[in-house]
């Protein structure tokens, strides 16, 4: 038997009368809900899509802006988690079987330019969406009573977009038929790590004028895969071709800095474990070596400050993630992981009581190729102590908790 919605009844608490409710037709004619009406919808009242419903992880999201622009196109609307998690959607209204494959393949498409981001390259298109300056992004998330470092939601938000881990959404109207046909075709694609959702979103009137939204989740597919190579713990293998993003033409200066301090960083780098997957160079203040967690939820972020002629590495992770739970088990032996690692190293508690173990070398002046060279020799140092500390002690948390 197909899928079947019934009509909304409104039953007035005052009387026996019952009155059935009137959907509001979709489409782009006189009285009907358009899908730029859905777009402004789904903007000003984030909450009438089920987001947890379809994935937990992507709680509590802060709206961003409407037409993001990518090479592959205008991205419908733009949400971000505290976490930094990023949320795409696709309002359409689906008049034929042919149409579906292709919004789905359109929504892949956005999905994999974004994955090729940094949170620096979300921020300066965020600005060209809504005219502004500054971090709108941080900012929005801030205004809607979310508390975040800005260093930490940078480096989370970057971390997620360049593992592809996004929620894709596609919302509209008759999304009713072939839902199973969609799974397949999406299982088939080489695709990111991202969880989509299928959503109708019929809105009814009320006898006093005002609309009521029922969203429905028809399907939820879980993809993740990317290519079929086998590699250690479950880790994932980012395509060359995010490498090669890193090095675009249009680079500014600051960029093409970094990118050098960088490469020298990982071209310098000897790690003892053999198993370790090296990092890949980046056009931020920032770099990340990633920890034997599958989902790639727990990762070193070594980085540099200009302004406080700073560098310094420590353990980051998502937050209500196994990556969470496996840095809180190995903080548990933090008496011996800090002789161990020794030097000024630290664990000390972060805003949101999560613990934070890091180390930092100040320097007279990173613009000094001198001090550069001492501060990125500490810090290879450093990066390559953390990896022979923490790496073994998080593999076999993961394996305990596997177990329990």
């Amino acid at each position: 038997m197909s899928r079947q919605h019934a009509t909304p009844i409104l039953i007035n608490a005052e009387s026996v009368c019952s009155t059935p409710l009137v959907p509001l037709p979709m489409g782009a004619g006189v009285g009907q809900v358009s899908e730029a009406e859905i777009q402004v919808l789904v903007h000003e009242h984030p909450g009438c899509l089920p987001i947890t419903e379809i994935d937990p992880l992507f709680g509590d999201a802060v709206a961003i802006c409407t037409e993001l622009m990518t090479p592959a196109g205008s991205i419908d609307n733009l949400l971000v988690t505290p976490s930094g998690l990023p949320i795409i959607v696709e309002c359409k209204l689906w008049r034929n079987p042919e149409s579906r494959r292709e919004v789905v393949g359109q929504i892949l498409d956005y999905a994999k330019e974004l994955g090729r981001w940094s949170s620096a390259d979300l921020q300066r298109e965020v600005r060209r969406a809504l005219q502004c300056g500054g971090d709108p992004v941080l900012e929005l998330v801030r205004a809607a009573g979310h508390e975040v470092d800005e260093i930490a939601f940078g480096d989370m938000l970057t971390a997620n977009l360049r593992r592809g881990r996004f929620l894709l959404l596609i919302v509209g109207d008759g999304i009713r038929e072939g839902v199973e046909a969609i799974a397949q075709y999406l299982q088939a694609q080489a695709g990111l790590h991202f969880t989509l959702g299928l959503v109708e979103l019929p809105i009814y009137v009320m006898p006093d004028g005002a609309k009521l939204v029922v969203p429905r989740v028809l399907a939820r597919t879980h993809v993740v895969t990317r290519t079929v190579v086998a590699v250690p713990d479950g880790l994932q293998v980012v395509d060359d071709d995010d490498v090669q993003q890193a090095a675009d033409d249009g680079l500014d200066d600051m960029g093409a800095d970094r990118l050098r301090f960088w490469t020298e960083f990982a071209e310098g780098l000897m790690l003892d474990d053999p198993d370790q997957p090296r990092p890949k160079v980046s056009k931020q203040g920032y770099i990340w070596i990633a920890m034997p967690v599958p989902n790639g939820s727990c990762w070193l972020t070594a980085y540099r400050s200009l302004r406080t002629s700073k560098v310094g590495v420590f353990l980051s992770f998502t937050r209500n993630t196994l990556g969470e739970r496996l840095v809180r088990r190995v903080v548990e032996d933090w008496t011996v992981i800090r002789c161990e690692l020794g030097g000024t190293v630290t664990c000390q508690p972060d805003k949101y009581s999560r613990p934070l173990i890091a180390d930092e070398f100040v320097v007279t002046s990173l613009s000094d190729p001198a001090e550069r060279t001492r501060a990125i020799h500490w810090l290879q140092g450093r990066t390559n102590d953390f990896v022979n500390t923490l790496r073994p002690r998080i593999k076999s948390a993961a394996a305990e908790i596997s177990q329990e």
